[in-house]
């Protein structure tokens, strides 16, 4: 009876705006468990018909069309209402989300304001009624969903790190480890099974995980660009990790840990350009990938010199 930890990221590929990295633990009776199966009643995924059960998948699945923020809102604020009272801001949401200093340095950044009132787009009574609904059959099913947790890296932050470790993917490995590590002590002594998107381009992660992990040692069952797999030996609990391309469409907790880390970073990119359009009136706004990143900077970069800002404070070097 294991923990499935599904971990995901977005905002990796811009150069503006922040890294997020989420974890999702979900406790299920059997690891062979089909959880879209049990959980058919009250969550769709994209190839399913278009109705209103929730739905989850890859976070790009998802998050499409005129109502797609609506979407992706609705299916993380459901997954979280069983432990919240909605409406609550932004703040609340991350005293139990943010691991680290993520927090503290999303309030050095001058755009962020930490009183945003969620849900933004998504309706309320259907975000609370999709959320009693799933978690009953989380209970129906003997699922247990714990803290959904994870790690903001703004821009400063982001190339501090990226300064110490040389290489952007090394700083994605960091939050990676630091994920691996909060969920060690999730309850109960039963297996621990982590979940892992592929980062990037990466077929070898026996030294990170080592890392995470620095009182076992790392044993490789299979290395390859379609899936690696390790197990943690020597330890107090059975685990498990499990890195493949396309997890966040296939595995549950993988794709709500997508969907989690998309939906803040589209809230923290909303809230970055409103600032920066009333610092620059006019400004189009930016998604924040290159090469609209590029003109994005060009029309600020006279206020930011005005303002006194670094760019390294604003802009991510890789």
């Amino acid at each position: 009876m294991p923990w499935l930890i599904g971990i995901d990221e977005a905002g990796y590929g811009p150069n503006l705006g922040p890294l997020v990295q989420t974890s999702v633990p979900l406790f299920v009776p059997n690891e062979e468990e089909t959880i879209w199966k049990a959980l058919a009643k009250v969550v769709r995924r994209s190839d399913d018909a278009n109705d209103e059960r929730l739905h989850i998948d890859d976070s790009k699945k998802v998050n499409v069309g005129i109502h797609g923020f609506a979407r992706l809102e609705r299916g993380v604020l459901a997954a979280l209402a069983d432990d919240v009272i909605l409406p609550f801001s932004l703040g609340d949401l991350l005293r139990t989300y943010a691991l680290g200093d993520s927090r503290a340095e999303l309030l050095r950044e001058p755009w962020f304001d930490v009183t945003l009132e969620l849900p933004v787009e998504a309706k309320l009574e259907s975000i609370m009624s999709a959320g009693k609904a799933l978690h009953r059959m989380f209970a129906v099913n003997d699922f247990q969903l714990e803290a959904i947790r994870g790690i903001v890296t703004p821009a400063p932050r982001f190339n501090d790190l990226l300064a110490k470790l040389k290489n952007k993917s090394n700083v994605l490995a960091a939050g990676v480890i630091e994920l691996l590590r909060a969920n060690r002590t999730l309850p109960g002594d039963e297996p621990l099974v982590y979940l892992i998107d592929k980062l990037g381009g990466r077929n070898y992660y026996a030294a990170m995980i080592q890392e995470a992990f620095p009182d076992g040692w790392v044993s490789a069952e299979r290395e390859g660009s379609e899936i690696c797999s390790y197990r943690i030996l020597g330890v107090d609990r059975d685990i498990r990790i499990v890195v493949q391309p396309r997890a966040d469409g296939t595995h549950f907790t993988v794709a709500l840990a997508s969907m989690a880390s998309k939906y803040l970073r589209e809230v923290f990119m909303r809230q970055f350009n409103r600032w920066w359009h009333e610092q620059v009136p006019g400004i189009k706004p930016t998604a924040g990938y290159p090469q609209d990143a590029a003109r994005f900077i060009e029309e600020i970069h006279a206020k930011v010199k005005k303002l006194g800002f670094e760019m390294d404070a604003i802009w991510r070097r890789k």
